[in-house]
């Protein structure tokens, strides 16, 4: 029988898809937030394993990854799973750059770590016909991943042998933003980078919302591509199809 696993990530949605997916396996979560993090090595005491995922746009990821694992290291954990991000050393998105330096964090760590980069989630867009606005070229090409199924593959790391030292880049489908608003019948509004700025960035503060416009200047020249064979494989199944995702939001 396995023990609980610890999910740093408090209530974000990728925290809750994680916790969403060890629950299905009939494994008990314990939610780490920010009030759990004053007395983490106490609560990484009560688990053999954790699943890692700092706050969206975390002003300082490689601290904050520092300190869960040196957390874990003094609790006796056994096995680290922690949740980058598809092409990590892409210096011009500093949020990618920033987990390229967690990563290194992690395998230096002392503890079994597996590592999963996981491209665009595909939840990122509206799939239920609402207008898909976006700050960069609408065909640029994606891999994108369902939460459900890196939920999946996180539990399936966290709770079987042999992916100690592994680094999973995972997407369920390829697909461009114009793909996406076309299954789900949606607009595809293009803003430009000023545009943006003066609508949907105008309330974010500035050095995410300058990380954010990197992003979308990265995502308008390369896209974001990421294979969707490490997916499949640690599902054992055909991972979400951007149909059954759209189907799924109705």
């Amino acid at each position: 029988m396995t023990g609980p696993v610890a999910v740093l990530g408090g209530s974000g949605k990728t925290a809750r898809a994680v916790r969403d997916a060890l629950a299905a396996r009939g494994v008990e979560a314990i939610p780490v937030g920010r009030a759990e993090w004053p007395d983490l090595a106490d609560v990484l005491a009560q688990t053999e394993r954790a699943f890692v995922s700092a706050p969206n746009m975390h002003e300082d990821e490689r601290t904050f990854v520092l300190e869960a694992v040196e957390a874990a290291r003094s609790a006796g954990l056994r096995r680290l799973v922690y949740h980058s991000v598809a092409s990590p050393y892409a210096p011009e998105m500093p949020h990618h750059l920033a987990k390229a330096r967690a990563e290194d964090v992690v395998r230096r760590g002392g503890i079994a770590w597996t590592i999963l980069q996981p491209g665009a989630y595909l939840q990122n867009f509206p799939l239920d016909g609402a207008p898909i606005r976006i700050a960069y070229r609408g065909d640029a090409p994606f891999g994108l991943t369902h939460l459900g199924d890196l939920g999946a593959a996180a539990a399936t790391v966290l709770l079987e042998d042999g992916h100690e030292g592994a680094t999973y880049e995972l997407a369920s489908i390829r697909a461009t933003p114009a793909d996406v608003a076309a299954a789900a019948g949606a607009d595809l509004e293009v803003l430009t980078p000023d545009d943006w700025t003066r609508t949907d960035g105008t309330s974010l503060e500035p050095r995410v919302r300058d990380w954010l416009l990197a992003m979308f200047a990265y995502y308008d020249r390369h896209g974001l591509p990421a294979g969707t064979l490490p997916m499949r494989a640690l599902l054992g199944r055909a991972p979400t199809t951007l149909a059954e995702a759209v189907a799924s939001q109705r």
